[in-house]
């Protein structure tokens, strides 16, 4: 008996000594250049009226980071949505029906077919189920992946007209700075021929026009909800996707950009890898945009192991 009783002991000792020592984390004022305490931050976020989480997908500390957010905004009774690029607008009436609490995050996930059209749902869940518990609707954003994998290849021209009446009427792509900053960032990728990236820059605009078209209409809403919009960083920062699009429908709206900084947890696969090159995105050239959001989260990296 106490020899079944010291074995699960054994095992979590173990464990624990395999865990990572805890790592330093510190919000940062982005304009101020200063460190801003947690509470102070959320004061001004409360007064914004879009706030967008920029976020690395596969990052789950920055689940961890959206999710004390939104608890922090529900906390001081705000009207509030909570809008997400992780799913497709055609799946609203699913989301719906989450909800009304018809459907748990796995009945979602199926009524959705969110496991195949974004890879890691499950992290998602349990922001949905906290919202939920505090009665704030969920709001699908993306366009359909398919159409956006058209306008990558041949550009938005390519589209016929019933998959083009699928995305916003109003589509701008004279954004020089915004193509600039894409270019910069695809640059490390093997597989991005640099004469072919305006395509791709077209369905980044697609994405970035079909959320904000999204986000402005939800905005529009009598009760004048603040909209909590969960999206990677790239559709965020420096203000040059999604929230400069928003900025065109509803004119003055004020914002907020949160930026969560990868801190050396990005896992790149093998085949991640293999499809890199060796290329470093400098200050100088950052320097043109402006600045990256108005708040960042920055957590130490961790150590490197030995090997």
């Amino acid at each position: 008996m106490i020899l079944r009783l010291l074995l699960p002991l054994l095992f979590l000792a173990a464990v624990l000594r395999a865990e990572e020592p805890p790592r330093a984390s510190l919000w940062v004022d982005a304009v101020a250049g200063e460190p801003v305490a947690f509470a102070d931050m959320m004061e001004d976020l409360a007064g914004a009226r879009v706030i967008y989480l920029g976020e690395t997908h596969t990052v789950p500390r920055h689940h961890r980071a959206q999710r004390e957010i939104l608890e922090a905004l529900a906390a001081q009774g705000k009207k509030l949505v909570l809008a997400l690029e992780q799913i497709e607008a055609e799946q609203q009436p699913a989301l719906d029906r989450f909800n009304k609490k018809e459907l748990d995050g796995e009945g979602l996930a199926q009524a959705s077919d969110w496991a195949k059209r974004w890879r890691n749902y499950a992290d998602y869940v349990p922001i949905l189920s906290l919202a939920r518990d505090h009665g704030i609707p969920v709001l699908a954003l993306n366009a359909r992946s398919e159409i956006i994998r058209k306008v990558g290849r041949g550009g938005l021209a390519s589209l016929d007209a019933a998959d083009r009446g699928t995305l916003p009427p109003d589509i701008e792509l004279n954004d020089a700075p915004y193509e600039a900053l894409l270019n910069l960032q695809l640059a490390v990728h093997m597989a991005f021929d640099p004469a072919k990236l305006r395509p791709v820059f077209e369905a980044q605009v697609a994405r970035d026009e079909a959320m904000a078209d999204r986000i402005a209409g939800a905005l529009a809403r009598p009760e004048a909800p603040t909209v909590v919009v969960l999206c990677g960083s790239g559709h965020a920062r420096f203000g040059l996707g999604t929230p400069a699009r928003v900025l065109h429908r509803a004119p003055g709206t004020k914002d907020r950009i949160v930026i969560l900084a990868q801190s050396g947890e990005l896992k790149l696969t093998e085949a991640d890898r293999k499809q890199m090159r060796d290329a470093r995105v400098t200050h100088d050239q950052l320097h043109t945009f402006g600045r990256p959001g108005d708040y960042l989260l920055v957590t130490e990296p961790p150590a490197e192991k030995a090997k």
